[in-house]
């Protein structure tokens, strides 16, 4: 299931995955070169967290190849932090312990060196999921997988949580998997966005949008709406912008 040699980080092909009588996932194909931030959009039950709990080794395969770093961390919806070991502790959790370090490096990365000696309790919700970015990260992953990872939060700090994934990602460059509902999401942080339905992928795209990303640029806007309707989500048509009434001539 693994494989240190090849160029991409994840090659998967014809993958399946049976429950019952259903294949979730049918003949699925996908690769994630080293440094690329893919980011997975699919209705409920369409086997986004399926696929990504196989390519984290939790979940078995029923068919296909699956090939993947030895070095791959998750972070999870939920924190999953250890109620009775301090912060620094959470981070570094099952590590050497000379890689305490390490982990100091890596909570000042997410803006918490502060809180290393805090108990999981006293945190709010995105600082517990900043520490759970740190615990990742410490590892030093060639694979990221994020599940959901701010779908718990309130908008502003889902906002920041966001920027702050997205500048460590650029600055460790791990190959990243993303599931989310949230399209405006995945356009906002992917290089590449995928669409899952009926087992396979029936998009894959790269994000061609200039960063900084804004909802107000018409091109994330297209994208945006072509998305949704690859997700069968009806859009109420939006009235042309100013800078697309100029290009179109009508002004």
């Amino acid at each position: 299931m693994t494989d240190g040699t090849s160029q991409a980080a994840v090659r998967v092909r014809g993958l399946r995955r049976l429950f019952g009588d259903r294949a979730v996932l049918d003949g699925l194909r996908l690769e994630i070169a080293r440094g690329e931030f893919v980011a997975l959009l699919g209705a409920s039950g369409s086997g986004k967290t399926t696929l990504l709990r196989i390519l984290a080794a939790l979940d078995g395969a029923d068919g296909g190849e699956v090939l993947v770093p030895q070095a791959r961390t998750v972070v999870f919806q939920e924190p999953r932090l250890v109620p009775s070991k301090k912060v620094l502790a959470n981070v570094t959790v099952a590590l050497p312990r000379n890689r305490s370090e390490h982990g100091l490096r890596a909570l000042a990365e997410v803006g918490l060196e502060r809180h290393a000696d805090a108990w999981p309790a006293t945190l709010s919700g995105g600082e517990a999921q900043r520490v759970a970015l740190a615990r990742a990260l410490v590892r030093e992953p060639e694979l990221l997988l994020l599940d959901e990872p701010f779908a718990a939060l309130d908008a502003l700090t889902r906002l920041r949580m966001q920027d702050l994934v997205g500048e460590l990602c650029r600055k460790h460059r791990p190959a990243v998997l993303l599931v989310t509902h949230d399209v405006d999401e995945a356009v906002r942080l992917a290089d590449r966005v995928a669409v899952l339905r009926d087992g396979r992928l029936i998009t894959d795209d790269p994000v061609t949008v200039d960063r900084p990303r804004d909802p107000g640029d018409p091109a994330f806007a297209a994208l945006r709406r072509r998305l949704l309707d690859d997700l069968g989500v009806e859009t109420t048509p939006q009235p042309a912008t100013a800078h697309e009434r100029t290009e179109a001539g009508v002004i």
